[in-house]
């Protein structure tokens, strides 16, 4: 095999850079330079992109290397970058407000700071995270916004800052959504929000206008703050106070990077730095905005296993405080026909990278499965195939009659599965791009073997709480609310519906706007409801999740592991009582303390294989009917 290089050939050796490799080395040269910190150890791994002390944590890039992966790797590391050279952690908790709201819009602004001032000074920079804003908005329908509790605030504000204080215009597919709340941030916090380009450069002065800023916005719960006299350890003990007692260690930020606007500072993310993973123990160890703004946020934000072991005192049972405005919707319903027709193609062209090790292993599952319908048999018949074992008590015992068999279909074919996806922020990118193939190509898989297949997807309909938690306002705030967010369950393919019919509803999963919170007890519950009505014998449900259930509006109101406690307490029992078989996948995160049964993959190109992995070993089991039928 030969290269060619500027016209002259030469042999490939196979010891030449791998492109992303190459991309590997540049942007951590990048990412050094423009932080000015020649020191920074930097890793790539999916999930979120990840700051503790000079250890730096970026997304993985994909094998099949596309112009959005690139500009979302740069963005991101521009975004880390810009954060170390420019940002004081200390300076920034020490005004850090109580309320979420106020939260969100604080770390918004304080990202916009360090963006502003990079994008000033570095052209690059400010092209690389301009083109990622671009491209996240108009991939999260920013342009079909209607109506302005459908952005958030926090969002909305972090835009006209940019715009503002770097004199960046607001990206084209996030006009009409940002210009829905410019009246309302103009009337009420115009000219606080100007005198802050002044101060860019001082942190300190720049916090205090911030808070400013905040209380001219009339943002609630600004009056449980601490005085910003208090000692760090008051100060901490005060937040622990009001949150759950498993964030009370990790760094006052960790709660404030908010589903709505936390997320991928490059992709116009403004939150602060949460702890991440096993790094939540310190203030020192922050998570930095990853792949999508409903990333970091609480989407699927990964918190500690004990939280959820034992309800805290005084906690009331799991309830929602309102399911009037919950929703279980057709993918179809979702989108115009010309989009969906539009996000089918896109995945079809996702299908083409993938579908070669994903396709290969599933006609090996439909060959195992096919061999298993036609493995039963029906034995000492009068009539069908000569039974030559049974030819030896002939021999001996003329008396004997011959045997005959005919071959039986088996309880195989009874079977139905349901693959419940988590369509929460942090699956935003390559995860919720090879989840929507992997069930595509299992879909058709098990449908050629004539086993049913049902594809749902659960996220929330808003962020911060949507209309439950406009309700719950209007109440009066009562404690404990419970529940404090609008469910949307989607279908996108009901078990009984054709692949071909259902086919174009799963490229909706490639609309990334559709991405929000994640409440994963009562979505568990909503598939096993399904479940129990279908009228097969074998049922399975197959969790493909990235991490633990967070919903901010919730936690921001409830104890810390309410919806953790709430998620045990179901699959508890789903895995003590119910006839159904619950397996899960966890992409980078270690989902196996909440399921049984379960796997982790650190790489989202891992979960076709594992998916259909998974399944050819539930099939070569028994069933729980079949267990119980034996004794």
């Amino acid at each position: 095999m030969e290269r060619s290089d500027g016209g002259e050939k030469r042999p490939f050796t196979g010891t030449e850079e791998a492109p992303a490799d190459l991309v590997k080395r540049a942007t951590t040269a990048a990412l050094r330079a423009v932080a000015g910190r020649a020191d920074l150890m930097v890793n790539y791994a999916s999930g979120t992109p990840a700051l503790r002390g000079n250890q730096v944590r970026l997304p993985l890039p994909p094998r099949q290397l596309h112009l959005d992966d690139l500009a979302r790797l740069r963005g991101a590391a521009d975004a880390v970058a810009l954060r170390l050279r420019f940002h004081d952690e200390a300076v920034h908790n020490k005004r850090m407000p109580h309320g979420q709201g106020a939260k969100d819009i604080y770390n918004a602004l304080a990202q916009a700071r360090v963006e502003a001032i990079g994008a000033r000074l570095m052209r690059g920079v400010a092209t690389n995270l301009a083109a990622a804003l671009e491209g996240r908005y108009r991939s999260e329908g920013y342009d079909a916004v209607t109506r302005r509790d459908q952005v958030p605030l926090s969002e909305a504000i972090r835009l006209i800052a940019r715009e503002r204080f770097a004199n960046q215009p607001v990206p084209a597919s996030a006009r009409q959504a940002v210009d829905l709340w410019r009246p309302h941030v103009d009337a009420k916090a115009g000219r606080k929000l100007a005198a802050l380009k002044e101060v860019l450069a001082d942190q300190e002065q720049f916090t205090r206008g911030l808070r400013e800023v905040i209380a001219a916005l009339d943002v609630e719960a600004m009056d449980e703050e601490p005085p910003e006299e208090q000692t760090d350890d008051e100060r901490q003990d005060a937040q622990g106070a009001n949150t759950g007692p498993e964030e009370r260690s990790t760094s006052s930020e960790t709660s404030s990077s908010s589903a709505e606007g936390g997320g991928d500072a490059a992709l116009g993310e403004a939150e602060s730095l949460g702890a991440q993973d096993g790094e939540q123990q310190g203030g020192e160890a922050m998570q930095m905005p990853g792949h999508g703004s409903e990333e970091a946020g609480g989407p699927s934000r990964h918190r500690p296993g004990q939280a959820g072991d034992r309800p805290e005192p005084h906690e009331r049972p799991y309830t929602p405080y309102t399911s009037a405005f919950d929703q279980v919707v057709e993918a179809a319903d979702l989108c115009d026909p010309d989009e969906l027709q539009r996000l089918r193609h896109q995945l079809d062209q996702q299908l083409m990278h993938l579908q070669g090790v994903v396709s290969r292993l599933a006609n090996r599952l439909q060959r195992r499965l096919m061999a298993k319908q036609t493995r039963a048999w029906d034995f000492d018949l009068e009539e069908g195939l000569l039974d030559s074992g049974r030819l030896a008590r002939v021999v001996t015992n003329p008396l004997h009659s011959l045997s005959f068999k005919q071959e039986k279909d088996t309880d195989f074919r009874d079977t139905v599965v349901t693959l419940l996806i988590d369509n929460s922020g942090s699956m935003r990118g390559r995860p919720i791009t090879v989840a929507a193939v992997s069930a595509d190509i299992l879909a058709r898989t098990l449908e050629r073997c004539g086993v049913k297949v049902e594809v749902l997807g659960f996220t929330t309909r808003a962020w911060k709480g949507g209309q439950s938690r406009e309700k719950w306002v209007a109440d009066g705030k009562p404690a404990n609310p419970g529940r404090l967010n609008d469910l949307r369950h989607i279908v996108y393919k009901a078990a009984d519906m054709p692949w071909r019919r259902a086919r174009k509803s799963l490229g909706l999963m490639l609309r990334e706007g559709i991405l929000k919170e994640n409440i994963d007890g009562e979505a568990l519950l909503w598939a096993h409801t399904r479940l129990l009505a279908r009228p097969e014998q074998r049922r399975i449900l197959m969790v493909i999740s990235d991490g633990a259930p967070v919903d901010d509006s919730t936690l921001s109101v409830n104890q810390g592991s309410y919806l953790e406690r709430h998620l045990r307490e179901v699959i508890g029992w789903i895995e003590g009582a119910s006839p159904i078989e619950l397996v899960a996948i966890g992409i980078g995160h270690d989902v196996a303390r909440y399921y049984r049964r379960a796997v982790t993959i650190m790489d989202a190109e891992e979960l076709g294989g594992t998916m259909l992995k998974q399944l050819t070993a539930l099939f070569e089991e028994e069933s729980p009917a079949e267990r119980r039928r034996a004794v």
